[in-house]
């Protein structure tokens, strides 16, 4: 008997059945609903949108929001978001509907919430919150609402500033893309599993050192719970420590502060304790910086000692060769006054950080001499002046930053060294990387932040938002994988066909490409799903498993 082709319906699940269950498993859906309310006449519930938009979001094929229904077209939409829910459901005015209302509730907010609610459900370690930021560069043109520059006021709270809509503007950009306008992403990051557990969306103008001790102390308010905050340079300001003198911190020091530099430059080698990370050692001393007792660690990298090391030869070596190359022009040169030929060598000389021009002299001369002519009767003959003057590297800089090279500061106001040893404060500033890793995260090529369309400042927002959620759940899938296989001391095969105990969430995903969900007659039946898929989906929740193993 023939079957109509009509009579069977072929869907995609590929990986979205993982990521759809780890989504119910936060019971992101619910709280969304609860926060924006649900109205019976619609088919498709606000957090029904925004799980839609996840799934976009990790389908991790770099298309725009605004193809969102064609994503959905052959991928099994009903069973992966909801019954009676098609792919013409999700159009961009909706999306666009649902994004205002989040906007208007307050994203930072609603973000935490979803966040401390895998925190609880999930146990996760929150001794230590990550902060950091990054840029992110965005093309074309805004409807920028006609606001000034006061909101970056020193004395504006940190409230007031997140109800202004940011500026898709130029800003110092940490893609070196200066030609681009851009927005600024502020992230606190768990050491455990890198869970992201806050988010603000700020101007592309912003500075970090302006805002971090804000944000530090917004954060710690909207917890209860304590934690250490764990910043780069940008939180160690007077004003940032200040701020929080209520909080725990843990800071790199900036070496525009003179007692930092004086530390890093003069402190023998022979004085450092080795640490207990190879490659490392460091040395404690007592400081009272903003009238604040701490701790400072000076550390010496022997990793980065040798990487700062060779970037000092290269930077020395090129000033070299452009100066060389500059002086002998300017031999060649005639000037017309002696003084003008040594403010031209004082002010090249000025801009040299590992050299000295020396034993300058000044010749006189006549300018047509040469030239082998008369001047005009009555008219004396100009005088003219050049130079000759000796490049020198200036040793006693350049010993002084090979004595720098691959040192660095810690600061903590925790001192109690038998609670926080200096050990323990290097390791914790070396899991800043959590934060970094987040940002690598949502610049992938692959993920959609790097075609961010919308063409409203307030609609960006909300994308960095439900981006951020793309990276809760990557995170979390990730962290709870690692942590089974690692109780049941097993591992998953990576691309080399070897057993990992750490895989990456990405690379399960690619091992779950080419599993569908077949309709026939009514009956629905989950093809491709190998026994090595299966083995993967056990150590996912039930959650997970629901979407790639129907019952009944």
């Amino acid at each position: 008997m023939m079957i109509s082709s009509e009579e069977i319906q072929v869907q995609t699940i590929n990986h979205l059945g993982l990521i759809a269950g780890i989504i119910d498993e936060i019971g992101i859906e619910k709280i969304i609903n609860d926060a924006l309310g649900v109205d019976e006449r619609e088919i498709v519930s606000a957090g029904q949108i925004v799980k839609a938009i996840i799934l976009n979001g990790l389908g991790f094929i770099s298309r725009p929001l605004y193809l969102f229904p064609q994503f959905f077209e052959d991928k099994a939409t009903e069973h992966l978001i909801g019954k009676g829910i098609c792919p013409e459901h999700l159009n961009d005015d909706r999306i666009g509907r649902i994004m205002d209302k989040l906007y208007e509730k307050g994203l930072s907010p609603l973000f935490l919430r979803i966040a401390l609610a895998v925190v609880k459900k999930y146990n996760i370690n929150i001794d230590f919150s990550h902060l950091d930021s990054s840029s992110f560069a965005v093309e074309g043109k805004y409807n920028q609402e006609k606001i000034t520059d006061n909101f970056l006021e020193k004395n504006l709270t940190l409230e007031r500033i997140n109800q202004i809509p940011i500026k898709i503007i130029k800003g110092y950009s940490r893609d070196h893309r200066p030609d681009l306008k851009q927005f600024i992403l502020d992230l606190i990051v768990s050491s455990d599993g890198d869970i992201p557990l806050f988010l603000r969306v700020a101007s592309g103008n912003e500075n970090d050192k302006a805002v971090f001790g804000k944000i530090a102390s917004e954060y710690k308010s909207m917890i209860d719970f304590e934690t250490m905050i764990v910043g780069d340079s940008a939180l160690y300001t007077e004003k940032n420590l200040k701020l929080m003198n209520e909080i725990e911190w843990l800071s790199r020091v900036p070496l525009s502060i003179k007692d930092a530099l004086n530390l890093v430059s003069e402190l023998p080698s022979s004085d450092f304790i080795p640490s207990s990370l190879e490659g490392y050692s460091w040395y404690e001393v007592s400081n009272n910086y903003a009238e604040i007792e701490q701790r400072w660690l000076i550390v010496e990298s022997e990793k980065r000692k040798s990487s700062d090391l060779e970037k000092l030869r290269k930077k020395i070596e090129k000033e070299k060769e452009k100066t060389e190359e500059t002086l002998k022009k300017l031999r060649k040169e005639e000037f017309r006054s002696s003084e003008g030929a040594k403010d031209t060598i004082l002010r090249l000389n000025k801009t040299l950080k590992y050299h000295q021009i020396t034993a300058l002299k000044i010749k006189e001369s006549e300018l047509n001499n040469h030239r082998k002519k008369s001047p005009k009767k009555g008219k004396k003959l100009e005088k003219t002046y050049q130079i000759t003057a000796v490049l020198k590297s200036d040793l006693t800089k350049i010993k002084e930053l090979e004595k720098r090279a691959g040192r660095f500061v810690l600061a903590t106001n925790r001192l109690d060294k038998n609670k926080f040893s200096a050990d323990e404060m290097l390791i914790k500033y070396k899991e800043q990387q959590s934060a970094e890793r987040g940002f690598g995260f949502l610049k992938d090529p692959l993920f959609f932040a790097d075609s961010v369309f919308l063409k409203s400042p307030k609609r960006i927002e909300t994308m960095a938002m439900l981006m951020g959620l793309c990276l809760l759940v990557y995170s979390l899938g990730q962290r709870e994988v690692r942590r089974l296989l690692k109780e049941k001391k097993t591992g998953i095969k990576n691309q080399l066909g070897k057993l990992t105990e750490r895989p990456t969430l990405r690379w399960i995903f690619q091992c779950f490409q080419g599993i569908h969900l077949v309709i026939n007659k009514g009956i629905k039946q989950i093809v491709n799903l190998t026994n090595e898929r299966k083995l993967i989906l056990s150590f996912f929740p039930i959650s997970c498993q629901n979407y790639y193993i129907l019952s009944g």
